[in-house]
C-alpha cells in the first residue's frame, strides 16, 4: 500500500464549506465501485488552528491512477490548492505500525 500526507494551512474560504467539500470527496471515493476499499482517506485539523493534514492510501498503483483519472479528484485537488492559497505539500510516507 502507498501512503501520502498532504499538508497545508487553510487560507481562503469558510471552514464549514471546506468540510462539506471534504465530505463530498470522501463519499465520491466510497461510491466509486473501482475505488471503494482500495483508497483510504482521512482528514485531520489542528484543533485551534488552520493546519490540515490529509492521510491518503492507495492499495496499489492502479488504484492511485484510477483515482487520479476521476473528475471529482481533479476538482478536489484544485479546490485544495485554492483553500491553501496555492501552498500544498504532498509527501510519500511509510506506515510503521498501528492499532488493530
Amino acid at each position: 500500500m502507498k501512503h501520502f500526507m498532504i499538508r497545508y494551512e487553510f487560507k481562503d474560504g469558510t471552514t464549514e464549506e471546506w468540510h462539506r467539500e471534504i465530505g463530498r470527496f470522501i463519499k465520491a471515493i466510497d461510491g466509486d465501485p473501482e475505488l471503494k476499499g482500495r483508497i483510504s482517506y482521512r482528514v485531520l485539523k489542528i484543533r485551534d488552528g488552520g493546519s490540515y493534514f490529509h492521510l491518503a492510501g492507495a492499495a496499489d498503483e492502479d488504484a492511485q491512477k484510477t483515482l487520479q483519472s476521476r473528475e471529482f479528484f481533479r476538482n478536489y485537488q484544485a479546490m485544495t490548492r485554492k483553500v491553501a492559497g496555492g501552498e500544498v505539500t504532498v509527501t510519500p510516507i511509510e506506515w510503521v505500525d498501528q492499532t488493530a
